[in-house]
């Protein structure tokens, strides 16, 4: 759904900022499913409620492939839709027991002998988490599709601006070990992007004021990129390039999401805190 931010910056400041091949069919299946998923999340209800089980799904076969989890993706998947369902009905709290409760069975039912069992205990929270902030953000009252819409354009404005800084500028690795792409001017241009677009959305509908907007969407961006980070390790113990292949120059759903992944978290806590 968004630009990818794997590749987000260059060692070498260049130029020809040209498309590439790859990064034009990425464009077109992004400007193909992008107005799919704007237009569910607008429905809401049920129907986001449907999607967000569905893509739980997509998500767990992805992650298990790169985390050897107990109980595999249907048990995974169903726990999360346990878990969103029940922020769906009105009860987040719940669903985050869930989560939690899960977390912990599938860390002390993995083999001892496993090298992935301290990660498999985050699934439960990492899918899971994703997908209850994100029904509870769709959920307000107020500003519920606004909500998820300025989650998603924060995140789509980081990977842009982080990709198109980077490439520029280059310089220092942001975290060579992990990803070697990353630069240290791609992260500022990423959060200063996200801040941009964050304050000014925010404003325009009346979500929170300019600054505020700003502050929070440059908050966001820091927290995207962790999770981006965070993906990209997983990848590299692996030793894959992407997470699946789902989606045609994007390579898997996590791909696409790793950023939202974190961000939705961030933004419900930052939600709640503030009373949006």
């Amino acid at each position: 759904m968004n630009i990818d931010a794997e590749s987000v910056a260059m060692a070498v400041p260049v130029r020809d900022m040209t498309l590439s091949p790859e990064l034009r069919l990425r464009v077109i299946s992004a400007a193909v499913l992008a107005p799919l998923t704007l237009a569910l999340i607008w429905l809401g209800g049920p129907v986001f409620l449907a999607l967000l089980i569905g893509v739980s799904y997509l998500l767990a076969r992805e992650w298990v492939a790169l985390v050897e989890t107990w109980g595999g993706a249907l048990v995974l998947a169903s726990l999360c839709s346990v878990a969103a369902a029940a922020t769906f009905f009105g009860y987040p709290v719940w669903g985050l027991l869930v989560m939690a409760v899960a977390a912990l069975a599938i860390g002390v039912m993995a083999p001892a002998d496993s090298p992935d069992r301290g990660f498999s205990a985050l699934g439960p929270l990492y899918v899971g988490g994703a997908c209850v902030a994100l029904m509870w953000l769709r959920m307000r009252p107020e500003y519920g599709f606004e909500l998820v819409l300025w989650l998603f354009l924060v995140v789509w404005a980081t990977d842009i601006g982080a990709y198109f800084v980077g490439r520029s500028f280059g310089g220092a690795k942001l975290a060579r070990a992990v990803s070697p792409g990353k630069t240290w001017s791609g992260l500022f241009g990423g959060v200063g992007c996200a801040a941009a677009v964050g304050g000014v959305f925010a404003w325009a509908v009346g979500i929170a004021g300019a600054h505020m907007g700003a502050f929070i969407g440059a908050v966001l961006a820091v927290v995207a990129q962790l999770g981006d980070l965070f993906e990209s390790l997983l990848k590299r113990r692996k030793g894959v390039k992407d997470s699946g292949n789902l989606i045609p120059g994007h390579g898997g759903l996590l791909d696409r999401v790793d950023g939202v992944m974190t961000a939705a978290p961030g933004l419900a806590v930052l939600a709640w805190l503030i009373k949006l």
